[in-house]
């Protein structure tokens, strides 16, 4: 049906359904009216940026009144702040995956309440490279962990479940085609590695804490490269994971900053 899907019964029982991080809620907002017509959504970390992209949107798809006035539909809350330019929705996410969690369950229930269907949801921003040009556009086929495996883990409780990152190939493509009409960026599709940390984790050497050589680091960096990991970020597994249990059709471009 295209619907946004949602796995969680218990939602059924509740009178109310409170987006508590997006100022939000199913008994204070009329969802449908709002966003019901939604068909793009596009997030990315920097509230900043994702208000320059709805206006962005805003110019490019014609519409009335100034770009300027576009508004945050999250004003009450200061987690996320969101943008509407006609069918596309922009917010932000903050930064890793504890963040983007948090905003992906509370969207994902956003457009089911407002019934939207056929929602095609891109990640956009900045991430560090790997044998790749600077300023390349990395399109993910999949997201990968720290050992370089397709897959999230996501503790419940005390029960480590495994989730498939995979995300649409077909999206993939087509996004390449039309990165080809954009001559100043370099574009690819390959494997994004998602790690929880900035410094350690991405094998910085320059954070308050470095347990290993640089010489282990390119070792590293070098299997990574030879797995197919094109650039190295802190949300993509859990941001594949949630779209794909919820039939949202996503995908992650990433703009190059090394």
């Amino acid at each position: 049906s295209g619907l946004v899907l949602v796995k969680n019964p218990h939602l059924d029982l509740m009178e109310e359904d409170v987006l508590y991080h997006l100022d939000l809620g199913t008994k204070t907002h009329n969802l449908p009216a709002m966003f019901g017509d939604i068909k793009f959504v596009c997030v990315g970390g920097s509230p900043n940026r994702m208000r320059a992209f709805a206006q962005f949107m805003h110019r490019q798809l014609g519409l009335a009144g100034d770009e300027e006035d576009v508004a945050d539909i999250c004003a009450g809350s200061d987690r996320y702040a969101m943008y509407r330019a006609g069918p596309v929705l922009s917010i932000s996410h903050g930064m890793g995956i504890p963040s983007i969690s948090i905003m992906l369950h509370e969207l994902i229930k956003l457009l089911h309440h407002a019934k939207c269907r056929d929602v095609t949801i891109i990640r956009i921003g900045t991430s560090g490279g790997l044998g790749i040009e600077a300023g390349s556009v990395v399109i993910t086929d999949t997201a990968v962990d720290s050992s370089f495996q397709p897959r999230f883990e996501q503790v419940v409780l005390d029960d480590v479940v495994v989730r498939s990152t995979e995300l649409d190939k077909d999206l993939a493509e087509e996004l390449l085609a039309c990165s080809r009409e954009i001559p100043d960026f370099p574009t690819l599709i390959g494997h994004t590695m998602c790690t929880y940390d900035f410094y350690e984790g991405q094998g910085r050497l320059d954070g308050a804490l470095c347990s290993f050589s640089s010489e282990k680091k390119l070792e590293y960096l070098r299997r990574a490269y030879d797995a197919g990991v094109r650039n190295i970020e802190m949300e993509s597994t859990a941001f594949a994971a949630l779209c794909g249990l919820c039939g949202l059709k996503g995908e992650s471009c990433r703009f190059q900053l090394l």
